[in-house]
C-alpha cells in the first residue's frame, strides 16, 4: 500500500498501529478520532456479472443496499472469499485503493459524501493493523470514484 500511495503523490505514508483494528469502531479508539473519521470499505457482489462494488463509508454510518443498488445495480452479499480475490485484501483490512482485482473482474466504487463532514479521514492500508490518513477530497481524487448518497437516512 506504501508503493500504491507513493505512486499516486500521496503524501502520507501508512500508518502501523499497535493493535488490530478490523472494524471502524476499533480503528477509531486505536487512532483517538470520532467514529465518522474513519473511512470503512463495504463489499458487495454485483448480480449481473460478479463485479466486486466498493463503497467507503463513514464508520458511523449504514450503508442503504437500495441506494447502491441504484448505481451499480442489483447486489448480493460479498462472503471473504469473494472479497479477497476480487480486491486482494481480507476483511478487515480493505483498502479504498490499490486492489488486484483480477483479469475479467470490474470493480464499481462510491465514495459516500458523509465523509465529506471531516477535514482529515483514515482508511484501512490493506492489513487490520495498516491505516492512512486522507482528505475526503483526496481520497476521491486518488480513487476517481464519484461521491454519492449511500446511507441510511
Amino acid at each position: 500500500m506504501s508503493a500504491a500511495l507513493a505512486g499516486l503523490g500521496h503524501p502520507h505514508a501508512p500508518l502501523w498501529l499497535d493493535v488490530a483494528a478490523r472494524t471502524a469502531q476499533e480503528a477509531a479508539d486505536a487512532l483517538g478520532v470520532a467514529l465518522g473519521q474513519i473511512a470503512k470499505s463495504i463489499v458487495f457482489r454485483r448480480a449481473e456479472d460478479d463485479a466486486v462494488v466498493l463503497v467507503v463509508t463513514s464508520g458511523d454510518r449504514r450503508v442503504d443496499e437500495h441506494k447502491v443498488a441504484a448505481q451499480a445495480g442489483a447486489l448480493r452479499r460479498a462472503d471473504a472469499g469473494f472479497v479477497k480475490a476480487g480486491t486482494g485484501f481480507a476483511i478487515g483490512g480493505v483498502a479504498p485503493l490499490g486492489h488486484a482485482t483480477p483479469p475479467g473482474r470490474t470493480l464499481f466504487t462510491l465514495i459516500d459524501r458523509e465523509l465529506f463532514r471531516f477535514d482529515e479521514i483514515w482508511a484501512a492500508a490493506g492489513h487490520p493493523n495498516g491505516v492512512f490518513r486522507v482528505t475526503p477530497a483526496q481520497l476521491q481524487q486518488l480513487t476517481g470514484a464519484p461521491v454519492a448518497d449511500v446511507v441510511l437516512a
